[in-house]
């Protein structure tokens, strides 16, 4: 059994990757729309939701690290598996080797996750 030191650090580290994954990936989606739309596109997923999803990503971020509110914490966290997921899924069925983030960005959603139930539930 972990300390609770050892159980923040974990978890810190876990949240900042995550976090960082999905902060990359909506600046990718704001700064380079045209584009990201062309992957969304490819990948056979519609292009409308390029925008949407980056503003949830961002209020996502907002929500797993100020930790305001219990559902909405567990909503984003829901959201990142989610995205995470079928990222992943989209990449690998495309062949495009693109699925590296999604790996990175599933594990440590999983790890925040679950440190984050340990610690603040």
């Amino acid at each position: 059994m972990m300390n609770t030191k050892v159980e923040k650090i974990v978890y810190w580290i876990a949240t900042v990757v995550m976090c960082g994954v999905f902060a990359f990936s909506a600046q990718m989606y704001f700064r380079n729309t045209e584009m990201v739309k062309g992957f969304f596109e490819a990948l056979n997923y519609p292009s409308y939701i390029v925008i949407p999803l980056a503003i949830l990503k961002v209020l996502g971020i907002i929500a797993v690290t100020t930790r305001v509110s219990k559902v909405l914490t567990e909503w984003a966290y829901a959201g990142f598996f989610l995205d995470a997921v079928l990222a992943f899924a989209a990449h690998y069925v495309a062949g495009d080797g693109g699925y590296l983030f999604s790996v990175i960005a599933i594990v440590a959603t999983v790890v925040s996750r679950f440190m984050y139930g340990r610690l603040y539930l």
